[in-house]
């Protein structure tokens, strides 16, 4: 080793779970006392390679049980290929290659393509996992990116000021199968834009300062009531998952009691075979209870820790937290406490999820709903449904937003009185709510006023059913008016230019006689009546 690595030191910042609040793993820091080492290394691969060596061995010292973050340039990975001295370094350390994810980062303008695409199928047939690092800020092609299809995106802070990049990276990442992270957060501010943008993960100077030790405390601001950051069609398992404790499946008894009893935070350790598979899971509790009995010691410290073990629970990378309660609903009732094990396409362990992050987050889920709910028809109001909106905009996703309302209502309330306008409400309510499919949604904004937020060929069958309705009040009949903007992908940038396009077709239904339904289209000027006729002009004098 050459004598820079006397003046070398590590520094570890952790990764934050923005949805559990919890530290995902550490990302190793070079912080060499004297000369320019890392831009050596970026000019010389070999040097990048040693210092990658380096930081694992760096952080086996700290003795962290916390997944790894090991940073290597572009040009090392497609001059060196998949880094075997690294692979050796990672075992020689008892470390598992799935523990460590490889930070990608930049330059990349003159790196061959397929050179490094090569070595990046290499390192992952050696189980590392991949992570494009410094996207925003560096030089790496969008194309080069989606070649990749790293398991994680580390995005640039400044982007923050751009929102919508942000979300059309969350797209993407969705679109690849990876998780989004924001790197180099500092602000409150910036920590709440990240999480509304929709990014998993997040590290910074806000949670913590790369540090000598890894930190066993981060700061993790509350979450703004105003920010939801789970989908209400069913948060995906991705955002809560947790480090998991990994031994080999041959692992002693002795071995796994030391693991717990040096890490309390540990609530039980996963069994794995050599390609990182669970086989057995082993439960905190359940299994420091056995060993603590009279002869428990005596007769399980030597023996394999399997006996004392159970059959893992697994759930794939792209369930939702639905499908989790699932897994552990039809499972023995006295292993609901058991951490569920996530693995990837291959099978191998990428973390577990608890139950507790799970419901709790269902639950503040229910009661963001529930509080905004409308509560004479008990409708969500128009916060949930711009919300989904605007998901559907970084999603790509094409969708039609229609408003309707009672026409000449203060008319009816006056003539009928407000309990039967009230009924009338209600039962459009129910009507919109009966006809529409699951993937839409219906809010019910105040008034006589609703919101539907569908896709388009849902449109005709829920009009239909609504619209061919006789309604009335106190025994006097009574129409509606209803206003639909389509917005294919790219027409409009968030819920309030939606809402600005439906504005002037809101004006035209209620310009029309009987019941009505005008259809526009957005960025298109006119729009098309599909119910309802012109009111005749007044007479002359």
């Amino acid at each position: 080793m050459s004598s820079w690595s006397d003046s070398l030191r590590f520094a570890f910042q952790p990764v934050i779970n923005l949805t559990t609040g919890g530290v995902t793993g550490l990302e190793i820091l070079a912080r060499p006392e004297a000369g320019d080492i890392l831009a050596e290394a970026r000019r010389d691969p070999e040097v990048d390679l040693r210092l990658a060596v380096s930081a694992v061995r760096a952080a086996v010292r700290k003795e962290t049980l916390l997944p790894l973050y090991v940073n290597v340039f572009a040009g090392t990975l497609a001059d060196l290929g998949g880094l075997a001295t690294l692979h050796d370094a990672v075992r020689e350390a008892g470390r598992l290659p799935w523990e460590v994810t490889i930070d990608i980062g930049p330059p990349c303008t003159h790196v061959p393509w397929r050179a490094l695409l090569d070595a990046v199928a290499e390192l992952r047939g050696q189980g590392f996992r991949v992570c494009a690092d410094g996207v925003g800020d560096g030089d790496i092609p969008l194309r080069l990116l989606v070649d990749l299809a790293p398991d994680l995106v580390k995005l640039d802070a400044s982007l923050l000021a751009r929102p919508a990049a942000v979300r059309a990276m969350r797209t993407l990442c969705e679109e690849l199968g990876a998780l989004l992270c924001v790197e180099g957060v500092e602000t409150e501010g910036q920590c709440a834009t990240a999480l509304a943008a929709g990014a998993q993960l997040a590290q910074g100077e806000l949670f913590a300062p790369p540090a000598r030790l890894p930190v066993a405390d981060v700061y993790v601001p509350p979450r703004s009531p105003g920010v939801v950051s789970v989908p209400r069609t069913g948060p995906s398992v991705r955002e809560f998952v947790r480090p998991a404790a990994l031994l080999p499946a041959t692992a002693s008894a002795g071995q796994v009691r030391a693991l717990l009893t040096g890490s309390p935070d540990v609530s039980g350790v996963l069994l794995v075979d050599r390609a990182g598979v669970p086989v057995r899971s082993v439960h905190r509790s359940r299994f420091l209870l056995s060993m603590s009995g009279r002869y428990g010691h005596a007769l399980y410290a030597d023996r394999p820790a399997a006996k004392l073990g159970d059959p893992p629970r697994t759930v794939g990378v792209d369930a939702t937290a639905w499908e989790v309660l699932e897994v552990v609903a039809v499972g023995d009732r006295g292993r609901t406490s058991d951490d569920v094990a996530v693995v990837d396409a291959h099978g191998r362990c990428v973390g577990v999820v608890r139950l507790a992050d799970l419901v709790r987050a269902l639950a503040e889920t229910r009661v963001e709903e529930a509080a905004g709910l409308n509560p004479l028809t008990r409708l969500p109001g128009s916060d949930a449904i711009t919300a989904e909106v605007d998901r559907r905009i970084a999603g790509g996703r094409a969708f039609t937003l229609s408003w309707l309302d009672v026409d000449h209502f203060k008319q009816v309330n006056d003539g009928a009185g407000f309990a039967a306008g009230d009924e009338l409400i209600r039962a459009v309510g129910r009507a919109l709510r009966e006809a529409s499919p699951d993937t839409a949604r219906v809010g019910h904004i105040g008034g006589d006023d609703f919101l539907v937020l569908a896709d388009q060929e849902a449109l005709d069958p829920l009009a239909s059913l609504v619209l061919d309705a006789l309604w009335s009040a106190g025994g006097h009949p009574v129409t509606l008016s209803l206003a639909t903007v389509l917005c294919p992908p790219g027409s409009v940038t968030d819920h309030r230019q939606a809402a600005a396009c439906l504005a002037p077709l809101k004006k035209a239904a209620k310009a029309l006689q009987g019941t009505s339904w005008v259809l526009g289209r957005a960025g298109a000027g006119g729009h098309e009546i599909r119910r309802g006729s012109e009111r005749a002009p007044a007479p002359a004098g």
